[in-house]
């Protein structure tokens, strides 16, 4: 590397040579001149000795001229080099800082995809907003490649295409199954496939419809666990640049925290949600959704359940026996009933039912299916023998839900005082409403229900 003092003194050297050239020339010919005078004159006499005297002079001095004349050159030379080093380390900077401009351009770059695609994941409410982002970005990323995302199922079992972008409308359609069966999701890495045929290529990118192909598969994983691939293919030895390599691992960090955290939050709720025995809604969840729904549904039915002689047989049987008869009512409940009603337990051995645009008599035929269906249960888990009691009221419009339970346990009690195993419903006034009036002409005021509970 040539430094600014070696320039400053290659510059020095050739000035002083300059000088030092003229002075020895001077010199030389001074000292010259009289021999080659006398010299001349020793040849011929008068003029003809001066003009003999000059090719003497030349004579003499041309050993000098010539030394000086090389040392010139070398000194020339010398400097004509450090130029030439100079210049080549001159270009050589000018590439260095165009290359590390270049880099800086494609960092700044990566910096802003990694922050606007992570300010849009963090927009995304669900994973279906978080799967439109991630086609979106593989649009942008890599415009001329069929992209696909596949992710393993909660069985972490099976792999499913969650999302997908393709130039011809067709995702590349890779046939891996299970993240134990694709290399990238088994080794964690990056994995670059020049040529489907090769001998060291992934063995799901053979015969495939579109024939021979190259690949790049970049891992995706999900609080720590590998679950998932991105997968991309292009034409053989078609190579994706580095740059966007690295955006489709950026794209593949940020998505998998998020559908991660996604996740996370939602299994969170649910488990705040429901009671963790059953598997139902718990109280302060069902109480929100009931609220929600009679917003919606003028026409509600509350239903209070209670398991018969449920503390004996804790007692007898012991609570492992008590849980797994409290789990297998929960199982009927909800086999007999719609996907739209909501069911909770309520407390202990309690459950609570509603029915949206639904009445209390015809929620009556359901809660006799589940009595039905019950024994019928208890017989193939051969649990012992057990009953339930039901209370049903129609919920009244502005009515608390207070209220509505309370009326809907007045009408569980008088089940029980009935001598249990029996659905009571109760009118607005607490008067019981006997079987043979099940229909809107024999209540009072009743209004034709809005729907009806079908045959369980």
């Amino acid at each position: 590397m040539v430094t600014e003092a070696e320039w400053d003194a290659a510059q020095a050297r050739t000035a002083r040579m300059r000088v030092l050239s003229g002075f020895v020339g001077l010199v030389t010919f001074a000292f010259i001149a009289v021999p080659a005078i006398a010299l001349g004159h020793w040849i011929a006499s008068g003029w003809p000795g001066y003009f003999a005297a000059a090719p003497c002079e030349i004579a003499l001095l041309l050993p000098s001229m010539i030394w000086l004349v090389r040392l010139n050159e070398r000194q020339q030379r010398n400097a004509d080099d450090t130029v030439r080093a100079l210049m080549g380390e001159l270009a050589g900077a000018l590439a260095k800082a165009d290359r590390d401009a270049a880099d800086r351009d494609a960092q700044v770059r990566r910096q802003r995809f990694e922050s606007r695609l992570a300010n849009a994941l963090d927009m995304a409410e669900g994973e279906p907003e978080v799967i439109d982002v991630i086609e979106r970005s593989f649009a942008s990323v890599v415009p001329g490649a069929p992209t696909e995302l596949l992710l393993a199922d909660n069985s972490h079992a099976h792999l499913l295409r969650m999302a997908s972008a393709s130039p011809t409308g067709e995702p590349p359609g890779c046939s891996v199954d299970s993240p134990d069966h694709c290399p990238a999701a088994r080794r964690a890495q990056v994995q670059r496939f020049d040529d489907s045929e090769d001998l060291d290529a992934c063995p799901k990118l053979r015969n495939r419809s579109e024939g021979r192909l190259s690949a790049l598969c970049v891992p995706v994983s999900i609080m720590g666990r590998t679950v998932g691939v991105i997968h991309a293919t292009g034409a053989p030895a078609q190579s994706i640049d580095d740059d966007a390599v690295q955006d489709l691992g950026t794209l593949a960090k940020l998505a998998g925290a998020r559908i991660g955290l996604l996740r996370v939050m939602a299994e969170t709720q649910l488990q705040a949600s429901v009671d963790s025995l059953t598997g139902l809604l718990n109280r302060r969840s069902f109480e929100q959704r009931v609220s929600a729904l009679r917003r919606s549904h003028h026409v509600v039915a509350m239903a209070m359940a209670d398991l018969d002689g449920f503390k004996e047989l804790n007692d007898t049987y012991g609570h492992e026996t008590g849980d797994k008869a409290l789990r297998l009512f929960a199982q009927v409940v909800r086999e007999s009933v719609r996907a739209l009603d909501v069911i909770s337990r309520h407390g202990g051995e309690e459950f609570a039912i509603v029915f949206p645009g639904c009445r209390a008599t015809d929620a009556r035929k359901a809660l006799e299916a589940v009595r039905t269906r019950l024994d019928a249960a208890l017989t193939v888990a051969g649990l012992p023998r057990f009953t339930a009691s039901f209370g049903v009221v129609d919920a009244v419009e502005d009515e608390d839900l207070s209220d509505i339970i309370a009326r809907a346990d007045g009408a569980l009690f008088e089940a029980k005082r009935a001598g249990r195993n029996c659905v009571v419903v109760h009118d607005a006034r607490g008067a019981a409403v006997a079987p043979a009036a099940d229909d809107d002409r024999a209540r009072p005021g009743g209004a034709v229900a809005e729907r009806a509970l079908p045959q369980p």
